[in-house]
């Protein structure tokens, strides 16, 4: 098998995790197979790096910030190698220019446009281990450029899509994905098998074990993505195509969101154009709605609630008061979103009556809901959203 495994930052926080992460290779290369490895830049480094640019600028070029940041991973990637090699596994460091990863030109936040596999194809051949730089890439005119957030992982699961690999692997310090938060109910179990789309959702709605680009991109590359622990041996979680998904459960998870806002408008005029004019307003300033709800008030009026990330509120509320678009605005942050998810709803009936009996029950009153083939979403009170993940999670038998 031709494996791809990607390793983050507290995987390789210091020499030792390293040096274990370097054992883990090697007894991949023992089993028989062909190894190439994906690593972030040893925790801490990127914000250390950072801090160093901004002694001498609040606002560096974000062109020059690219070099500056594509140098964590460097460290990681020609440490891990060194160790490989000392262990009799010859290993090969490549930065993401050398593994022929190229981006667009949009520096900071770039996206992978292709990658020429033919230096990767290369050393596989001769038998090393390939050790690529993750989060980086070059332009087509020779510029380091780095791809944003979750971007080493992105790297994996482009580089396993470019070498038609068996399995990508991410590496992190939890252990696979689980049907809620063990944090929350203990008795939350770890999923075997995801598809591809709940795993967009569960991403979506605040899983924080990968970012929804890796996702997406996985799903295009038809790639096989497991996300395990670098601590321990248990088996980790496969996202893959629904067919590959035997048995569907109704719902897979439920999933909780504490960063969200409720704005509501009141007394807005009830005519063409206005709520395009709210909404486009807010795109233009990069603030991201979600859910949204809109009534017929009194007057030729309507009322108009929706919410946004919580750390966008105080932006939303700047623009809405700069619009006048409403007699009356009300902003709420102590709400929460609480969602169910699961491919198993498209051939099931009766599973929205479920969730919203099952937070009747506990006295929990849902504010706004929005749904999707395969996803319910319910904002609560956030006082009550620990209790309404709980409810569900029992309610549906996840637990089983």
């Amino acid at each position: 098998m031709l494996i791809v495994q990607k390793y983050g930052g507290t995987s390789v926080g210091d020499l030792e995790r390293i040096g274990n992460v370097a054992s883990r290779v090697a007894k991949a290369k023992k089993e028989g197979h062909d190894v190439v490895v994906v690593v972030s830049a040893m925790s801490g480094e990127t914000n250390k790096l950072v801090g160093y640019a901004q002694h001498f600028s609040e606002t560096p070029s974000a062109r020059e910030m690219d070099i500056l940041l594509s140098s964590g991973e460097r460290v990681t990637s020609a440490l891990l190698a060194i160790a490989l090699s000392e262990m009799g596994f010859p290993a090969l460091a490549l930065t993401g220019r050398q593994a022929g990863i190229y981006t667009d030109d949009v520096h900071t936040m770039a996206r992978i446009e292709h990658i020429d596999n033919t230096k990767m194809k290369s050393e596989l051949a001769k038998g090393k281990v390939i050790v690529v730089a993750g989060f980086q890439g070059i332009t087509e005119d020779g510029t380091v450029s780095t791809l944003g957030r979750g971007g080493s992982d992105l790297s994996a699961v482009a580089v396993a899509g470019a070498l038609n690999a068996d399995l990508c692997e991410i590496y992190t310090d939890v252990d696979g994905i689980y049907t809620t938060d063990p944090r929350i109910e203990p008795k939350a179990k770890k999923i075997e098998k995801i598809s591809y789309d709940e795993m967009l959702e569960f991403a979506s709605l605040g899983a924080k074990v990968l970012q929804n680009r890796s996702v997406e991109l996985a799903k295009k590359l038809n790639v096989n993505l497991v996300t395990r622990s670098s601590f321990n041996d248990n088996e980790g979680t496969l996202i893959t195509k629904e067919e590959n998904i035997m048995e569907k459960p109704i719902v897979s998870g439920v999933a909780v969101d504490k960063n969200q806002a409720r704005i509501t408008l009141r007394g807005v005029s009830d005519k063409p154009g206005i709520a395009a004019e709210i909404f486009s307003t807010l795109a233009k300033n990069n603030v991201n709605v979600d859910m949204i709800i809109q009534n017929v008030g009194e007057d030729s009026s309507t009322n108009l609630g929706f919410t946004v990330p919580e750390n966008e509120l105080e932006k939303a509320k700047e623009i809405m008061l700069e619009l006048n678009a409403a007699a009356h605005l009300e902003f709420d942050s102590d709400i929460a979103k609480v969602s169910i998810v699961g491919v198993g709803m498209k051939s099931h009936s009766g599973v929205a009556s479920r969730a919203f009996e099952t937070l009747a029950k506990e006295n929990i009153n849902i504010e706004m809901i929005s749904t999707s083939e395969i996803k319910i979403s319910m904002v609560v009170a956030e006082k009550y959203s620990e209790l309404a993940v709980r409810a569900l999670h029992n309610a549906y038998e996840m637990y089983k």
